[in-house]
């Protein structure tokens, strides 16, 4: 917590009010952005392992199925 402070601090004195106020808002800003990006990717993630999941289980019950009829 310290070391930002630190920094706000030394962004001040070299950027001014004005210019640190502004920088602060582009970096929240790409910050949200990238959260959300996070948010989407790890929700299309999500859904292809589950969608991969379900195929496996389709997958192995026909597979069991054939080898059923193949002992008949």
């Amino acid at each position: 917590m310290g070391l930002i402070l630190i920094m706000l601090m030394f962004g001040l004195l070299v950027l001014g009010p004005r210019h640190l106020h502004t920088l602060l808002g582009h970096v929240a800003r790409a910050k949200a952005q990238f959260e959300e990006a996070s948010r989407g990717l790890k929700a299309q993630l999500a859904a292809e392992l589950d969608a991969a999941h379900q195929d496996g289980e389709t997958d192995r019950s026909s597979t069991t199925e054939e080898s059923h009829y193949r002992y008949e």
